[in-house]
């Protein structure tokens, strides 16, 4: 009978454990590679299928109008408080910069391009998100985890069409003109700081705001928007979807639904800028 040296059989477990991790780090990138791309499939999946439903009958007006109502009216308040300070602030701080060239008068004209190009639709994106796209998983969320879309199914509608379409015209049409609303108090904001704290003139306020803002500014901001709101509706639409694991699963469909919809905001606002304005 023969003895491995203590040595040997020790080197041998040390080894047999660093395969182990190396195993285990593989097999943990590999689930994670399949998860990506089971999600990615099944988001495009759900994407094409809406589209799908969308231009098929019936076409159920009053879920329309009442999602419209719950991501347009719903989200005035929170979209007027923002857009009056963010015209506000950064027509202080504008001053504040161009103080130093002697050129205060350009404040208005700044601010105007900043809000239609960009700052109106991300910001506003990003709050209707915050509030509608996470209400939007939660309500879907729920609808889930209690068998009621499961329940749609027996009675052979579609909750695609009946659920997520009415929606996505929401986010459609409603983000839009919220972002036409934040451009309007925002520069209402800034207005009341330039003409009215730091007296900036009245009369040259106005002629470099009409001078250097172009309609296609306005054009492209909205087009801009009109993503976003399509963005934040079905991110929110399909996270509450496919939301399991009863109510601890329903606040992570909303968790993930702000946060992924923010992301794909950002992202897509510099796809589109660069397409745009280059």
């Amino acid at each position: 009978m023969t003895h491995r040296p203590p040595h040997r059989q020790t080197s041998r477990s040390t080894a047999e454990r660093a395969g182990q991790r190396i195993k285990a780090g593989v097999e943990g990138v590999g689930e994670a590679t399949i998860g990506a791309v089971e999600s990615i499939g099944r988001a495009s999946q759900f994407f094409l299928e809406t589209l799908f439903w969308l231009v098929r009958p019936p076409y159920r007006l009053k879920i329309t109008l009442n999602a419209m109502e719950f991501v347009g009216v719903g989200s005035l308040f929170i979209v007027i408080l923002t857009g009056f300070f963010t015209g506000a602030v950064f027509a202080l701080q504008g001053a504040t910069a161009f103080r130093i060239f002697n050129a205060e008068s350009l404040v208005g004209s700044t601010v105007a391009l900043s809000l239609s190009r960009e700052l109106a639709p991300v910001l506003t994106g990003l709050m209707v998100s915050g509030r509608a796209g996470s209400g939007i998983a939660t309500e879907i969320g729920t609808m889930r985890v209690t068998e009621q879309i499961d329940a749609l199914y027996t009675m052979a509608v579609n909750p695609v069409q009946y659920l997520i379409v009415p929606r996505f015209i929401a986010g459609l049409v409603m983000v839009p003109l919220l972002t036409a609303l934040f451009n309007l108090v925002g520069m209402v904001g800034c207005y009341s700081v330039g003409v009215g704290l730091l007296n900036i003139d009245e009369g040259v306020f106005y002629e470099n705001v009409k001078w250097f803002v172009e309609p296609s500014d306005i054009y492209n901001g909205m087009i801009k928007s009109c993503v976003f709101g399509g963005i934040l509706t079905l991110v929110g639409c399909y996270k509450g979807f496919y939301a399991t694991g009863g109510a601890r699963g329903v606040g992570l469909a909303t968790t993930q639904s702000v946060v992924v919809s923010s992301v794909l905001i950002l992202a897509a606002d510099y796809v589109l800028t660069a397409l745009m304005f280059t």
